[in-house]
C-alpha cells in the first residue's frame, strides 16, 4: 500500500498516544537525526512551547521532534516525555557532554469533550503520554481520525459545542520532481470544513444538537445569524508540513507561512480570535535536493488542505452520555 502520509518523508517517524479514559491524546513527529524547522502562528489563542527558538534570527538550527497534543495548555507537558525518550537514545543538541533534545509543541483544546458530569477534563496528556507516543512511533502510514491529538477534536463550534461534529487527525503527501511534501493536521476548528476542490461543505456546525443538517457558518453569519458564546481558546487547528528537500531556517519559516493557505482553503472561518491555529514546517534534507520554493509553496498549501479534509473523512462519531458529535462516517 502506498504511503500518502507524513511518514513518506524519509527521516520522519509519527506516533500516537490515545487515552482510553477520555477522548484525548497526543501525536509526536520525531526527527531523531535533526531537521531544520520553522513555525507560523495565525490564530489569536495559541498554546505553544519553544516556538521562539525557531525564528530564523535565533541560534538553534535543528529540532528532534514536535508534539501536537490535546489537553489545552496542560498538554504541553507531553513534550517533556518526548525529550526523555530522545535523551535516552542519545538524540539532541550537543552542549558539551550533554545532549538537549529540541521539541517544540502546540496544543488543541479538548477539555469539554466529555460527558460534562464526571470531571473527566482532569484527564489530559502528560509526560508519560508523550513518552508512550514515542514508543508507538514508526515510519508506517499515519493512523488518522479519532487518534492521538485528534481523539477529542471537534469542528464547527460556532453554533455551540453541542452542535459541532467530529474532527481528528489527517495526513497527506505529494511527490513532484523527486521532492516530497507532506502534512499532518489536527483539525479542532471553530469553523466548517469544506472540500477546496469542489466547494462542498463536509463537516461543521449543525442546526441543532439532534440533527445532522449543516448550518453553513459563512452563509449564516452573512445573513446575520447570532452565534452562541464560544469560550476563547476552545478551538484550534495545528499541524506540521514537512519536506525531504534541503531547507534553511528562513525557508522553513516561509513554508510554515504558506501552508496556512491550505487551512484558509479548507476551513471557514479560520485564524479567528477564538482559534490558536499553528503550523510547523520541517526540512529533513534527505533527498539531497535544493529547495525550489515556488514548487514547495504550492505543494505545502495543497497537502495541508488535503490533510484537513482527511481529518474529517477519517473521523468517526463520538457519543458521550447525552452528547453526540456525528462524523462524515456514520
Amino acid at each position: 500500500m502506498k504511503n500518502n502520509t507524513l511518514t513518506q518523508i524519509d527521516g520522519v517517524l509519527v506516533g500516537h498516544f490515545t487515552d482510553s479514559r477520555r477522548p484525548t491524546g497526543c501525536t509526536v513527529v520525531l526527527t531523531p537525526g535533526g531537521a531544520v524547522a520553522g513555525v507560523d502562528v495565525r490564530g489569536a489563542a495559541p498554546g505553544t512551547r519553544e516556538t521562539d527558538l525557531l525564528s530564523p534570527s535565533n541560534w538553534v538550527q535543528h529540532v528532534h521532534g514536535l508534539v501536537l497534543s490535546g489537553g489545552s495548555a496542560y498538554g504541553l507537558d507531553a513534550a517533556s516525555g518526548v525529550m526523555q525518550w530522545l535523551e535516552e537514545r542519545g538524540h539532541g543538541l550537543a552542549v558539551g557532554a550533554v545532549r538537549v533534545p529540541i521539541v517544540p509543541a502546540a496544543v488543541v483544546f479538548d477539555l469539554l469533550v466529555d460527558d460534562f458530569s464526571q470531571g473527566d477534563s482532569r484527564i489530559r496528556p502528560d509526560a508519560q503520554a508523550g513518552y508512550q507516543a514515542c514508543v508507538n512511533a514508526s515510519t508506517a502510514p499515519v493512523a488518522q481520525g479519532n487518534v492521538g491529538a485528534g481523539a477529542g477534536a471537534t469542528v464547527g463550534k460556532m453554533n455551540g459545542p453541542d452542535c459541532a461534529m467530529k474532527g481528528g487527525v489527517g495526513s497527506a503527501a505529494l511527490t513532484v520532481n523527486g521532492i516530497t511534501v507532506a502534512a499532518l493536521v489536527v483539525c479542532n476548528a471553530l469553523g466548517d470544513v469544506v472540500d477546496p476542490l469542489t466547494g462542498q461543505l463536509l463537516a461543521g456546525a449543525r442546526r441543532a444538537s439532534d440533527s445532522r443538517e449543516l448550518l453553513d457558518i459563512r452563509t449564516a453569519q452573512i445573513s446575520g445569524h447570532v452565534m452562541p458564546h464560544v469560550p476563547i481558546g476552545s478551538n484550534t487547528t495545528i499541524g506540521v508540513v514537512a519536506t525531504d528537500a534541503v531547507l534553511t531556517k528562513p525557508q522553513a519559516q516561509r513554508l510554515a507561512q504558506v501552508a496556512h493557505d491550505g487551512l484558509a482553503r479548507s476551513i471557514r472561518p479560520v485564524h479567528t480570535p477564538l482559534d490558536g491555529d499553528t503550523l510547523f514546517a520541517l526540512g529533513t534534507g534527505t533527498s539531497g535536493q535544493a529547495a525550489d520554493m515556488m514548487l514547495l509553496s504550492t505543494l505545502a498549501a495543497e497537502v495541508t488542505a488535503m490533510a484537513v479534509v482527511q481529518a474529517v473523512k477519517a473521523a468517526t462519531e463520538l457519543r458521550l452520555g447525552q452528547h453526540w458529535w456525528p462524523a462524515m462516517k456514520p
